[in-house]
């Protein structure tokens, strides 16, 4: 990439047809905004995208933006980008679709950061983390959404700074345009601390987006962001965790519905058939696989968990979504790399268990209490896809629509993935007995993916290479003084939970 100016003021007449007429949108948006910055400082790429060169966006625009003193909103730099709409309406980097729908992938990101006493210039790194996001939406089709996170586990600028994370919100100033290609939607980029990005996870992200609004050193109601900022609002105010956070998982449940972790499931109702018996592992070289409409029903679910949906409901088994009402370039924000599937999906019926056995490392483990407590007691499901195989293990209330799992067959598994059905009673009853887990002596880095929120991996991003999701940090307790294993038993409910060290699932043979 390089620094240029870019002509962005008005367009002679005889030139409007060299315009792309997508571009022009975007720019009109930006003049009515920034009419006395015709010609803003832009960081361009040398090699477009759709010659072939590494970086998606054509250009980000960089302005100088006053404030509001009237809002308490101060003077910062507000970084604008071009190319993940449509800008030219003629297929070269997006199909076009008609008016009537999204331009491109439906939205261009933004980022607004706190100019520092004597700057005459913006700097220019955000420009890269953008590039880095925009080829992360483009290898993989998963779009980004108001209130998504992106765990990023590095600063932003590549400093010492604390803001090592984002979450994703509306632009305050900028509006949505209708372009001869589409819709466009800005989503603002918002740096957040370590902290600040796990009670997104565990609560919801519009609902720490308000309270970073709320702080004027964190945000304040543009949230702009300031690299230096070296206490998470958490510090500020230490009552937020416990009246906001705490209490809106409490009352609204998490919005969390599933993550990938190392965790096994066996059926105790029966000995193993042979020692080629896969239940709960992968063994050989044909490991039983998840088939494709199984994988599309879990992606819908953790995609469901995120909508405020006043009844939870899973896809019924037999869905037929994929490749029907949703358009077959763009993907949804979760989905497994297994979708192949080695058995039919018509031969693998679905089995009800009369006893289970689940086992989850420590880091699985400890988001058992959230899992019951901010999903099943608000009538939602959650979900753990192995990382290690193809295992789930959805955990489901008695109201959650299309579940195999009924509450006279609680337990039921289709191929490798195991639906609990758990009452409201016995959910209540393992909170209590699981209230261990939920004590936090120390606090230290998980690994897990999040569903629909838009994870990233930086370093694969700003290599252009494709993979999976990043697996996101999260908050999980050390069992002082109780060693692993931990072993839970509920005999009337025959049903079993471990949790084993890391080094049990490392193993081939689990």
């Amino acid at each position: 990439m390089d620094e240029v100016r870019p002509t962005s003021g008005p367009v002679a007449p005889g030139l409007a047809s060299l315009f792309p007429p997508g571009l022009q949108a975007i720019y009109g948006e930006c003049r009515r905004l920034y009419p006395d910055q015709a010609n803003p400082l832009q960081v361009t790429a040398i090699v477009k995208y759709w010659l072939g060169g590494p970086d998606p966006l054509d250009y980000i625009s960089m302005y100088r933006n006053m404030g509001c003193a009237a809002q308490d909103v101060r003077e910062h730099w507000h970084y604008i980008s071009f190319g993940l709409s449509d800008l030219y309406g003629d297929n070269r980097v997006h199909e076009f679709t008609g008016q009537e729908g999204s331009s491109g992938f439906g939205f261009e990101l933004t980022f607004r950061l706190k100019r520092e006493v004597g700057e005459t210039a913006p700097p220019t790194w955000p420009a890269e983390l953008m590039q880095g996001l925009a080829r992360y939406v483009f290898q993989s089709e998963n779009t980004f959404c108001s209130g998504d996170h992106i765990s990023w586990h590095s600063p932003l600028d590549n400093s010492e700074s604390r803001i090592q994370h984002m979450l994703l919100t509306e632009d305050p100033q900028m509006t949505p345009v209708h372009t001869p290609f589409g819709l466009v939607n800005f989503l603002q980029i918002v740096g957040v601390c370590t902290e600040e990005l796990q009670a997104a996870q565990q609560w919801n992200g519009q609902g720490m987006l308000e309270l970073l609004r709320g702080v004027h050193v964190a945000g304040g109601p543009w949230l702009i962001t300031d690299m230096r900022r070296g206490e998470t609002i958490f510090d500020i105010d230490p009552h937020l965790q416990p009246e906001r956070v705490d209490q809106g998982i409490e009352t609204e449940g998490s919005n969390l519905s599933g993550v990938s972790a190392k965790c096994v499931w066996d059926d105790l109702s029966r000995p193993p058939e042979d020692e080629e018996d896969s239940r709960s592992i992968c063994i050989g070289s044909q490991p039983r696989r998840l088939s494709e409409k199984d994988t599309e029903q879990i992606r819908e679910a953790l995609r469901k968990g995120l909508e405020f949906n006043t009844k939870a409901a899973l896809p019924p088994i037999n869905s037929q979504r994929q490749g029907h009402d949703r358009p077959q370039s763009r993907k949804d924000s979760l989905e497994s790399e297994s979708s192949a599937a080695i058995v039919p999906h018509e031969l693998v019926r679905t089995r009800q268990l009369e006893s289970v056995h689940l086992k989850f490392n420590q880091e699985s483990g400890t988001l058992l209490p959230l899992c019951l407590r901010g999903r099943l007691l608000h009538g939602r499901h959650f979900t753990y896809k192995s990382i290690n195989g193809d295992t789930a293990i959805t955990f489901v209330s008695t109201g959650v629509e299309g579940a195999f799992a009924t509450e006279e067959h609680p337990y039921a598994a289709h191929g490798p993935w195991l639906q609990i059905l758990l009452t409201e009673e016995f959910v209540e009853q393992m909170l209590g007995d699981l209230s261990e887990l939920n004590t936090r002596e120390e606090v230290i880095g998980n690994t897990f993916y999040n569903s629909l929120q838009g994870s990233l991996a930086q370093r694969n991003a700003s290599r252009g290479r494709m993979g999976r999701l990043p697996m996101d940090p999260w908050p999980i307790k050390k069992l002082l003084g109780n060693p692993l294993p931990k072993e839970y038993s509920w005999p009337e409910k025959k049903l079993k939970i471990s949790v084993l060290p890391d080094s049990v699932f490392d193993s081939p043979l689990q």
